[in-house]
């Protein structure tokens, strides 16, 4: 029986997904991956490319969130012990804005064309340099730096390089990206208020 009586099982299952949420990411990375060969036949280069992706990101979460790793790193390093990162959030900002954004990317990239790429071209660039940025500043590791420099360092690159987009979808890709991460730091400096 529960202790909190006006907790609902749904709220007791949504806890426990958000608790272990990157475990099945990490085993659905591995699925996608076995899947491959058999879902991009007949891609291009750079379809195939953004398609990888998505696996990469969850290998990369399972680096920086196995063991709440993340979570407690921010909350512990930035702002001083207090929970601004919940596990909930943890959930909420790595579905939407990760595996929903690089979901979409695909589809974009299938449907609209190769210059859509950028979109993961720059989520993937964009979370190596801040990891990498974070390591040199602070003279030390991150959860998630290993994965950021040797998964998406070198996709990332490929990605854009596969895209042929002009400057504007660049721009586009940039833009994005820069809202994404300027959401992300006014919601952490609005949970530090």
């Amino acid at each position: 029986m529960n202790a909190d009586p006006t907790r609902t099982a749904l709220q007791d299952r949504l806890a426990r997904l958000a608790a272990g949420w990157v475990y099945g990411g990490v085993l659905a990375a591995l699925v996608l991956l076995g899947l491959f060969p058999v879902l991009t036949a007949g891609w291009s280069l750079v379809e195939k490319a953004v398609y990888l992706a998505l696996p990469a990101y969850m290998f990369h979460q399972y680096e920086e969130h196995d063991d709440d790793r993340f979570r407690r790193y921010v909350n512990d390093r930035f702002a001083r012990g207090r929970e601004v990162l919940t596990a909930d959030a943890m959930l909420q900002i790595n579905f939407w804005l990760v595996w929903v954004l690089l979901g979409a990317a695909i589809g974009l990239v299938r449907l609209l064309g190769a210059e859509w790429a950028v979109l993961a071209g720059y989520l993937l660039l964009t979370n190596a340099l801040l990891h990498m940025g974070q390591a040199v500043a602070l003279r030390g590791g991150n959860p998630g730096l290993v994965t950021s420099i040797l998964l998406f360092l070198p996709l990332g690159l490929a990605i854009l390089g596969l895209s042929g987009a002009g400057l504007g979808a660049h721009l586009l890709g940039i833009a994005a990206m820069v809202l994404l991460h300027a959401g992300l730091v006014l919601y952490l400096l609005r949970r530090l208020r």
